[in-house]
């Protein structure tokens, strides 16, 4: 069953989408998801929703925000409502359906590890409960010999046979024989598709796992897009923000996506272990990652060595464990950041990056009720002046958010990312 298009979703789709009926010209003016999020951050001030800008007193609250994004522009992406409709109906004759990041059922390790990174629509086909599941992220380059194909569809078996989820870009090569493997062994799968959603939707190969709510695909871009580089590279962060772990099977050596996806994760992101394989015949591009901090493949041959191989990655990843509480002294004199203890250090995070995430997570819980800057720095054990700069950190990240009178600082919960 397709689930309803929510009111929201539909105000998004408006300002974002391209609305394309099979592969004519999208509409010009679309809001970028730079400006997407400014215009969210803006109604979320308002205790607006998207929703608001298509009801009853969708005028006033258009005149509001069109001195920032132009009034003109803003009217004409909303009255696109008969290509929506159109649209719509396009989709749901191929069973797919539409979510936005201000909906509950949007996937909540997006918003959780992507924030305003997360794309504000996601288009899909099958069960989104596969969405919530995490798993191994398994990807490649799209020319692969024979015995690499075999190698990969062998790999999908064994992720099949420990009950984890495999997550794959749904291309040509690598990710298509993992998704193969684990399918034929009865495993579930998440296909994260940069294009050609409607095709994948209506292909006769995935009509039996779609229908048995093993397989699901999910597109940050018009179903009827066809191949462009761009959604390639950004489709990657998708891949790793809905794994537990990433594996890169082969990869060019400073060029393509799959180098570009792993570089990204092992410098930037770090949502994740990647590992890589390894041997003579793994290529520069591999090596490559090995150098600047991927780990090697430990070639498990059962589902019991998988489970065992990424359960010491995840713990040896973790700076703190997930249910981590800080060891916090409030003294009376003035605190200093060296009253906070960390339990351990993330490989390849310096201990200012380390500590400054570790003070997000414990602030995403105890910020839950508004408190002051005066409680935070009593309960962090810091200067009110240190305190300040997290908070303002915190705040740009969309993490908490400032209430005034009197002045509080609140944690944002996934559902208020719009």
């Amino acid at each position: 069953m397709i689930p309803e298009l929510s009111s929201n979703s539909q105000a998004i789709l408006l300002l974002t989408a391209p609305l394309v009926a099979g592969r004519g010209e999208p509409s010009p003016g679309l809001l970028t998801l730079t400006e997407y999020n400014r215009l969210a951050r803006l109604l979320r001030e308002k205790q607006w929703q998207p929703a608001d800008l298509i009801g009853s007193n969708g005028a006033d609250i258009v005149a509001l925000v069109a001195s920032k994004f132009g009034r003109d522009r803003i009217e004409a992406l909303l009255a696109r409502g008969f290509l929506l409709s159109q649209a719509v109906e396009r989709w749901s004759a191929r069973s797919i359906w539409i979510v936005s990041r201000a909906d509950p059922g949007y996937p909540r390790r997006l918003k959780l590890r992507l924030r305003e990174d997360a794309p504000p629509i996601l288009y899909g086909c099958g069960d989104t409960g596969l969405l919530e599941n995490g798993g191994l992220a398994v990807v490649g380059s799209r020319h692969v010999d024979e015995a690499l194909t075999s190698y990969t569809e062998e790999l999908g078996r064994i992720v099949a046979g420990a009950k984890r989820t495999l997550i794959s870009g749904a291309a040509r090569g690598i990710d298509k024989a993992a998704m193969h493997g684990a399918l034929q062994a009865g495993g579930n799968v998440i296909g994260v598709m940069a294009d050609s959603l409607e095709r994948a939707a209506l292909a006769r190969d995935n009509r039996e796992s779609l229908m048995d709510q093993r397989l699901v695909f999910i597109s940050a871009y018009d179903p009827a897009a066809g191949f462009n580089v761009g959604h390639a590279m950004q489709r990657n962060k998708v891949i790793y923000a809905l794994a537990d772990a990433a594996l890169v099977v082969t990869s060019d050596f400073e060029k393509g996506g799959t180098w570009t996806g792993a570089i990204e994760q092992l410098e930037r992101l770090r949502f994740v272990p990647v590992f890589v394989r390894n041997g003579s015949a793994a290529g520069r591009g591999n090596s490559a990652l090995l150098q600047r901090g991927a780990r090697v493949w430990p070639e498990p041959h059962t589902s019991s060595e998988l489970d065992r191989a990424l359960a010491e990655a995840s713990d040896e990843m973790l700076a703190v464990p997930k249910q981590e509480k800080l060891s916090f002294t409030v003294r009376e004199e003035s605190p200093s950041v060296n009253q906070l203890t960390v339990p351990n250090r993330e490989q390849g995070l310096s201990p200012a990056d380390i500590l400054f995430q570790t003070v997000e997570r414990i602030l995403t819980d105890e910020l839950a009720q508004p408190r002051s800057e005066t409680y935070v720095a009593k309960m962090l054990g810091v200067s009110k002046a240190q305190t300040k700069k997290w908070l303002q950190q915190l705040i740009k990240r969309g993490t908490i958010e400032k209430l005034k009178k009197p002045v509080r600082y609140r944690a944002v919960g996934t559902a208020k990312l719009l």
